[in-house]
């Protein structure tokens, strides 16, 4: 899945009408094969095949929603305390410590799989960095202490950071999230956020289930919203927004009845500390 929303990311690269997206990196972040698919579609070049085609409707079904979810969460990420750590858990090809500079004076910790960071590092060792530094968090969130990783990786529990959670929640079971969260609250001092992606339950997760269980990664929680603002102030965090799709559409400008957006049942909550 994280292929997939890096595709819709660099197929909407300098061509979506909104003017606060960009993602000049998502491209190069992708493995061979799925830079292919979406250089075709860019090109408008025919799909080749059954795969080709249904390539194709994912990556232009994926452009809208990624456009208003990435314009999104990079606000709430530009509204947070001036050089705070970023966190971004379960990084996969997120590339906004090489593409915004409102991270200059921000240490950008990237958790993710060491497998995933291996290729990712490879992909962007030629990149110049947006943010002061990258560090790299080897981290398996069902089976590694999250607490030891952080400090391993020397994160300053005394100064804000911004947790950045997108995309991963949906794929982890209720007692590994709350666990996630007693850690964050744990090296959270005031003025820290929590910048998190979620599932509700929705008529339609179960098509991006089915989805998401063909490419192996399974859907495993949903919260509504007040059981999502329950389970951050159980954890020290106060929800300051909590917006559907939809909402980040029309913040963006665009179409909130693209078929897309309708159906997606993702959340967005900003919580602080």
């Amino acid at each position: 899945m994280a292929v997939l929303v890096c595709m819709g990311r660099a197929a909407a690269h300098g061509r979506s009408p909104v003017p606060r997206f960009s993602d000049p990196v998502a491209l190069l972040l992708l493995p061979a094969d799925a830079r292919a698919y979406v250089e075709a579609e860019r090109a408008g070049a025919p799909p080749r095949g059954v795969r080709g085609r249904v390539m194709r409707i994912v990556i232009s079904g994926q452009v809208p929603i990624m456009v208003a979810r990435t314009v999104v969460v990079d606000d709430a990420i530009r509204a947070g305390a001036p050089g705070a750590q970023i966190v971004i858990l379960g990084a996969g090809l997120d590339g906004r410590a090489w593409r915004m500079k409102e991270l200059s004076d921000s240490v950008v910790f990237e958790v993710d799989h060491p497998d995933t960071q291996k290729e990712k590092r490879e992909r962007i060792a030629t990149l110049p960095l947006a943010a002061r530094e990258v560090r790299f968090v080897p981290f398996d969130f069902t089976r590694d202490a999250l607490d030891r990783a952080l400090a391993d990786a020397g994160h300053d529990p005394s100064r804000p950071t911004t947790w950045v959670w997108e995309g991963v929640i949906m794929y982890l079971e209720p007692a590994a999230v709350a666990a996630t969260l007693a850690v964050v609250q744990r090296r959270s001092t005031s003025k820290s956020l929590v910048l998190a992606l979620y599932n509700r339950p929705k008529w339609s997760t179960r098509f991006t289930g089915l989805l998401a269980g063909l490419l192996r990664e399974p859907f495993r929680s949903q919260y509504r919203p007040e059981e999502m603002a329950e389970l951050l102030a159980r954890h020290g965090f106060h929800v300051d927004g909590d917006t559907d799709a939809a909402a980040w559409a029309r913040a963006c400008g665009i179409d909130p009845g693209d078929a897309w957006l309708r159906m997606s049942a993702d959340r967005f909550v900003v919580a602080s500390r």
